[in-house]
């Protein structure tokens, strides 16, 4: 048996997330986690995590709070808001950063997005702040992990689960440009896997991280028709229109869809190469589609044909 001491584990922010859930259950084994996020959660509760209420953008005494910490995973960002909104955390979270590097935290892991378009980077309060604190993780002098996952898919996720939700529930599903644009989902729990073996890894750099097929969206969403046991039937829109239908859907104060991610998706840069991972391989995506299938039918048998193999 190791006489390795267990590390204690910071994850600021996203603890009872879908990404920071995902860790809790991949780390919190072998790992002791202290949490630090607005609301408190049931399964960081029964997996022992400490959590500590905290608003990340507010007052925090950091210094207290990285006491006998030796590594920070942060996850915390939001999916929408103000320029204020994402300024605001952006800064408590260079606070954290500064307190880290006066702590001497032995590693960083930040979880960040893949490249998106110029315009969205260079416009968009989202990405230019999460850079900036990218580019301040790089520069800080301690060791870390820029993590950039393409599209995540599991439990709960905002994606590919409200996908299949809306492809159940209405006749017809849009249809983005030629629906050639290419897109990689990587599980969650994958993800999970990643920080673990980057958390034990002294290398610095950023990785991107996809999934172990790189999808056209035409390809993953007949599959996801198929799961349901329906023909596919779409709403084919432009480019632009599907533009237009995502501002739309931000107007009447819907967070089904955003501008920013069709034009993300449209630009084919979620296509990302498969993470590398020690042991067993990358889940594929078809054995959840089949799950949130059956969950959304209310039974446990397939209907209609079961998803084909994607290339």
């Amino acid at each position: 048996m190791s006489s390795r001491p267990r590390p204690r584990l910071l994850l600021v922010g996203g603890g009872g997330g879908f990404v920071g859930r995902a860790l809790v259950r991949e780390l919190a084994v072998d790992h002791s986690i202290r949490s630090l996020h607005r609301h408190a959660s049931t399964e960081e509760r029964s997996a022992g995590v400490e959590w500590v209420e905290t608003d990340l953008g507010g007052k925090v005494d950091w210094d207290q709070r990285l006491r006998d910490v030796d590594a920070v995973v942060n996850v915390a960002w939001y999916r929408s808001g103000s320029e204020a909104r994402f300024r605001v955390l952006y800064e408590g979270l260079e606070r954290m950063l500064a307190a880290s590097v006066r702590a001497g935290v032995a590693r960083l892991i930040q979880v960040s997005v893949p490249e998106a378009p110029d315009s969205l980077e260079t416009t968009l309060p989202y990405l230019v702040y999460k850079r900036r604190f990218d580019h301040s993780v790089e520069r800080s002098g301690l060791s870390y992990a820029v993590l950039r996952p393409s599209a995540l898919f599991g439990v709960g996720d905002k994606l590919l689960g409200v996908m299949m939700r809306s492809i159940h529930r209405y006749p017809f599903f849009p249809m983005f440009g030629d629906g050639a644009c290419t897109l990689s989902p990587i599980a969650v729990t994958d993800l999970a896997r990643v920080v673990r073996e980057a958390l034990d890894s002294s290398e610095s750099g950023r990785y991107d991280l996809g999934g172990p097929i790189v999808y056209r969206y035409s390809e993953l969403t007949d599959a996801m028709f198929a799961a349901l046991g329906k023909r596919p039937r779409y709403w084919r829109l432009s480019a632009r229109g599907s533009l237009r239908l995502a501002s739309l859907l931000e107007a009447v104060g819907s967070s089904l869809l955003y501008r920013y991610e069709v034009e993300w998706l449209l630009s084919g840069r979620l296509g990302l190469p498969p993470a590398a991972l020690r042991g067993r391989g990358l889940e594929r995506l078809e054995p959840y589609l089949r799950a949130v299938a059956m969950e959304l039918r209310g039974d446990r048998s397939p209907a209609g044909a079961a998803p084909p193999t994607l290339r």
